[in-house]
Formats: structure tokens, sequence, C-alpha cells
């Protein structure tokens, strides 16, 4: 073997080494929560911590059957119940989201209108403000309106979260697309809306598709709004987790168990996503 050879492939099992080191280092905290989630407090909280212990699935049985029992009794906790309230404020505030952002995105990156970017920012500056400065007229709005405690309220008060995500996002993926493809399609005898559903959105796939996963991710994690603006019946497992806290401690196992299960929806769909996001990279290749 050549000097040079042999000095190619020692960089390329340095490089390897310090991929894994860094995947290792990255992964690590997840890996944890997931060893967390089949010990006991005991194997938790015992000191130093240590990967060898009897693995259970106390955690997960009682999540799953919403019967938890700790050193100063018994607690009733709904988790599953929390998490069918994730999957429907986020997958409903999402639809809504694409349904209404996805036109006005292609109206924002096509044409050009007195006010236009003025309206765009401020839809964007939605994304800025902190919650807890709508909070407080929100919460007056929602008890006048009998919106409070309602998925249909906190699925419309998770635009100001979702929609300027999809609006911006999908206007880039927008301006990208050559105007002369869509011109050609309409010369060929289609109108706007047809060119709208046949051209433009397969084109803009990927910044669409991933706008969706971010809006989606964004509403999942949500915390405040659910918190003040619903109870435990509409509210999501960002909130319900706040049951594991109780009088005789913190239960770190079921914590840990309650985040793996919330993980699992996220991470579907983005393996989900992700083939939709290669298909769409592919239409949309041709540009200009």
């Amino acid at each position: 073997m050549s000097s040079q050879s042999f000095r190619a492939q020692a960089l390329r099992t340095v490089r390897i080494v310090l991929m894994v080191m860094v995947g290792v280092f990255f992964l690590f905290p997840l890996l944890w929560v997931v060893l967390m989630s089949f010990m006991t407090n005991v194997d938790i909280l015992r000191s130093p911590p240590s990967p060898f212990f009897a693995p259970t699935l106390r955690n997960y049985v009682a999540l799953i059957s919403g019967h938890l029992s700790t050193n100063s009794g018994d607690v009733q906790i709904d988790y599953m119940h929390n998490l069918l309230n994730s999957v429907i404020l986020s997958v409903c505030s999402v639809v809504v989201s694409l349904i209404l952002g996805v036109p006005a995105a292609y109206a924002f990156a096509r044409y050009k209108f007195r006010g236009g970017e003025d309206m765009a920012f401020t839809l964007l500056s939605f994304r800025f403000a902190p919650p807890l400065l709508v909070l407080l007229p929100l919460l007056g709005y929602f008890q006048s309106l009998h919106l409070y405690d309602t998925y249909f309220g906190l699925v419309w008060v998770y635009q100001l979260i979702t929609l300027p995500l999809v609006l911006w996002i999908v206007r880039g993926y927008f301006e990208d697309v050559s105007e002369d493809i869509e011109l050609a399609y309409r010369l060929d005898g289609h109108g706007w809306l047809a060119t709208f559903f046949k051209i433009s959105i397969p084109l803009a796939r990927p910044g669409i598709a991933a706008a969706g996963l971010l809006s989606f991710i964004f509403a999942w994690n949500n915390f405040i709004f659910a918190l003040i603006l619903g109870s435990s019946a509409v509210q999501p497992v960002t909130v319900g987790a706040l049951a594991f806290i109780t009088a005789s401690g913190i239960e770190y196992g079921q914590i840990a168990a309650a985040l793996v299960l919330s993980v699992i929806p996220t991470l579907v769909l983005a393996i989900f996503t992700q083939r939709y996001l290669v298909e769409g990279l592919s239409l949309g290749a041709i540009k200009g």
C-alpha cells in the first residue's frame, strides 16, 4: 500500500470515528431517556448512575392503564387521552394552516401589490410575539365567545404558531418556481386553478412538506396556550406531563416513558414525510 493511499485510508478512518463520536454525543440523552423509561425511581436516582438495572414495564403500564401508584397513594392519570388531544390539535392545526397558508404564500410570491410585504411581515411577527403578551386578552375573548376548553379554540389560536411558518417557508419555494412553466401550462388551455394544483403545488412540494412537518412539531410542543386556554379535557401531552409531579415526589420513570411515547408520532411523521421531501426536490429541480 502506497503512502498516499495509506493517508487516505487513515483520514477516512478518523472521519468515521469522529462522526460516530458526534452521533453518540448527540444521541446519548435520547438513549438515556429510553433507558430511564424502563427504570424505577430507585434505579434512576442511584448515585452514581449505572446503565445496569432490572428493566420493568411498570412505567408504560401506568401510562396506558391510567393508574399510577406513588408513595402517598394511587393517582389516576389520563395520559393516553392527552396523547389523543395532541394528535387532534396538531393535525387539525397543520391542515388549517396548509389550507390557508399555501394559497396565501402563492399570492405573496406571484402578485406584487401595495402593502403586500408589510402584510406578510405582520403575519410573521405573530411568530415573534411572546405568548404571554396575548394570553390575557385571548383568555377574555375565549370566555366571552365560549371558546375556552374547546378543540376549535385551541386549533384557532395555534394558527399564531403554524400559519406564519407555512406562509414564509412555502412562499420561498413558490418564488423559486419559474413562472414560464406555469405560463406554458396556461397557454396550453388550462385555467389558473388547474395550473396552481397541477404545476405550482407539485413543484413546491418540498417546501409544503417541510412547512407541514415543522408546524406539526411546533404545535405538538406547545405548552402555554393549552395550559391557560383549556382544561384537562383538551390539554395535550405537554401539559398532561404535569400529572407526574405528585405530592410524594417526581415520577421520573413515568416522565421518561411519556416522553418516549410522545416522540413516536413526530418521529413516524418525519420518516413518512422524508420520502415526499425527496420526491418534491426532484420535481422542483427545474428552475428558471
